[in-house]
């Protein structure tokens, strides 16, 4: 028996030069997933080049923190950042003190899934851009959409293993253990690899990462390969954050593949947990108030 493998890549459809660097890394490396912007300007397009990969999975990487919203519910609520999300910690600070109310992230969720699903997309999985589905009221959301969309895989954002001894992504690292500590995931989630080095993922990085992997356990190897393009990308917090093209560079390394399954290690899609190819099949209804584990803003009092 062998470790299983996804690698996941995040950021499809928000630019044109990250998302054909996505394909590029899927075509001719090891990348096996990606999660989709969409509310993306490039979306559209984007979404015509998945055809070039029918084997890529494809999931909704759920956005509140880059670009404009979809639905105008949500603009609403983000007039003081002139109707674009703000930054991570504010738009956690402004979700905790209910200055944007759960129901308009539920509608703008929706929104974005269904954007997919109009398009023609086979979903198969949820998370979330920067991580912000880890908060737990958001957390709950993120499950009762993909239960009410028949989308069996959401991110359980929880590093399991030690990050580098530098303030930053030992913050992130304790936050981030904090919030799965009071959001647990599924059993079945895949262990996540890639949170100390996202964004900067090198080939000592993933010979590091992919060392030990354990036998019948699957793992999902969040990563950020991309091409750059100055003229497209502008955002200074991007541009510190990532380092897309060594990214690229380690994703497509010649002899990869063939080096993880002599480790190992089985390269694997999320249809291979589940066994079936999902319908596309968009529904105008929300979620239902509460049913189980199912959970809906509207039931939370603010």
């Amino acid at each position: 028996m062998k470790a299983r493998l996804i690698v996941n890549a995040d950021d499809y459809g928000y630019f044109r030069c990250v998302s054909r660097g996505i394909l590029q890394a899927a075509q001719e490396g090891i990348v096996t997933a990606t999660g989709i912007m969409a509310n993306g300007p490039h979306f559209r397009e984007c979404v015509g080049w998945l055809r070039e990969v029918p084997a890529l999975d494809l999931g909704v990487h759920l956005n509140l923190t880059l670009g404009t919203p979809i639905t105008a519910q949500m603009r609403r609520h983000l007039d003081r950042w002139g109707g674009c999300f703000p930054g991570k910690f504010t738009l956690a600070g402004a979700i905790l003190r209910g200055a944007i109310p759960l129901a308009a992230v539920a509608a703008e969720w929706r929104a974005q899934i269904e954007r997919c699903l109009d398009a023609g997309l086979s979903l198969y999985f949820l998370n979330g851009h920067e991580h912000v589905h880890m908060l737990p009221a958001l957390h709950r959301l993120a499950h009762a959409l993909a239960a009410h969309y028949g989308i069996v895989q959401v991110r359980h954002t929880r590093p399991d293993r030690r990050p580098a001894w530098a303030p930053g992504p030992l913050v992130r690292d304790l936050t981030l253990r904090l919030l799965a500590w009071h959001a647990p995931g599924q059993t079945d989630a895949p262990r996540l690899l890639g949170v100390a080095v996202s964004g900067r993922l090198d080939a000592r990085a993933l010979a590091r990462l992919t060392d030990g992997l354990r036998a019948g356990v699957v793992y999902e190897l969040m990563c950020h390969p991309g091409r750059y393009d100055p003229a497209e990308i502008r955002v200074p917090a991007l541009l510190r954050y990532h380092d897309w093209q060594t990214e690229l560079h380690t994703l497509t390394a010649p002899g990869l593949r063939a080096q993880l399954a002599a480790r190992g290690i089985e390269l694997i899609g999320y249809r291979d947990l589940t066994g079936h190819t999902p319908l596309p099949s968009p529904a105008a209804s929300p979620p239902p108030a509460r049913a189980g584990a199912a959970y809906h803003p509207s039931a939370v009092k603010h």
